[in-house]
Order: structure tokens, then sequence, then C-alpha cells
């Protein structure tokens, strides 16, 4: 299975990632940063993202 890389946040921002801990990680600094409040875990992370 490929690793997925990309997510496409609802706000319009496009996020990439060199693998899925990076996605990971950047969507987690995304959220702090832009929707604080919302916690998303690693799981729904990956299941949002390509």
């Amino acid at each position: 299975m490929r690793e997925k890389t990309r997510l496409n946040c609802p706000c319009g921002v496009a996020l990439k990632g060199e693998n899925e801990d990076d996605i990971v990680k950047k969507a987690q600094e995304h959220l702090a940063e832009d929707h604080p409040g919302k916690d998303y875990s690693r799981n729904e992370i990956l299941f949002m993202a390509h």
C-alpha cells in the first residue's frame, strides 16, 4: 500500500509530508496553529490524507 503524504484541510490549506509520520506531524501543527481546540488522532489524519 502506498504511503499517504498529502492532506487538504477544509480551510483550503494543502499539506504535504515526506512520509506518513511527517504528514501527521504537519497536520497536528496546522491544527494547533490555525484550528485551536481541534484534535485528531494519527488514524483520523491518515484516513483524511491521500
